[in-house]
């Protein structure tokens, strides 16, 4: 995920003292491993290629045990949702672990004053919706890869363009140079038919414009994404348990 691939570490990162230098808990490693092998089961039930679907450990929230465990396990994708909790783990794990070969994924909503700080670490955007953001990350990542969220429910206040606007703005972040992969979405909580619906109308919107990845999918409904298509799921829950609260998380 091009120049927003380069960059380890550096001042003003927050990685001079690395909070968890120590070896993994084995008992920790060892349910993290469990879980990954039903998220996987879990995709072949569907029929889905667990070897080639990637498994994105979304690790907002948890502690930087949490990454080093997802790489222990061979899961490079490495999902954060806030700038600043992605950049404090970066540097404090490039610090830790050089040369890692973590590709983060920024799954949040992207504000363009804050692109500057994730731009040396993030190696796909999942979630720009709008062209401006667009020129935010090409002005400080040239050629990066990115997705575009996609909104298929038209309630007010979702994140995403809805269906009809894709194109144009897919159109509009290639002529800012940046490397469109695909198309991402977030389905409807609590509602198997709505998100097949979703699911499969984000496939056709891929088929149709010629993109390459479909990040459908989370711990709740990653069976009917998988089913659609998607070639990659975000999965944190499912790897490592209960959510801690946001109390103290760098925004």
């Amino acid at each position: 995920m091009s120049g927003c691939e380069t960059g380890r570490g550096g001042p003003g990162t927050g990685a001079a003292d690395p909070p968890e230098p120590g070896p993994l808990e084995a008992g920790y490693l060892a349910t993290v491993a469990a879980r990954l092998a039903t998220v996987r089961e879990r995709i072949a039930g569907v029929g889905g290629d667990p070897d080639r679907i990637r498994v994105v450990a979304v690790t907002k929230g948890f502690g930087l045990e949490a990454v080093r465990a997802a790489l222990a396990l061979g899961l490079v994708d490495v999902g954060e949702n806030y700038a600043g909790e992605l950049v404090e783990k970066a540097g404090a794990l490039d610090a830790l672990v050089p040369g890692h070969g973590v590709a983060w994924h920024f799954l949040g909503g992207i504000q363009r004053n804050k692109v500057a700080r994730i731009a040396p670490y993030v190696a796909l955007y999942e979630a720009v919706d709008r062209l401006e953001e667009g020129r935010a990350i090409a002005a400080h990542a040239p050629g990066a890869r990115v997705l575009v969220e996609v909104d298929t429910t038209g309630r007010p206040g979702r994140a995403g363009v809805g269906p009809g606007e894709v194109a144009p703005l897919v159109a509009g972040l290639v002529g800012l140079g940046l490397d469109v992969r695909g198309l991402m979405t977030v389905a409807p909580m609590a509602d198997p038919v709505g998100a097949g619906r979703a699911f499969s109308t984000v496939a056709g919107l891929l088929a149709e414009l010629g993109l390459a990845e479909a990040s459908m999918g989370m711990t709740d409904d990653l069976e009917a994404a998988v089913a659609a298509g998607s070639t990659m799921v975000r999965v944190g829950r499912a790897l490592f348990g209960p959510r801690p609260g946001r109390a103290g998380v760098p925004q």
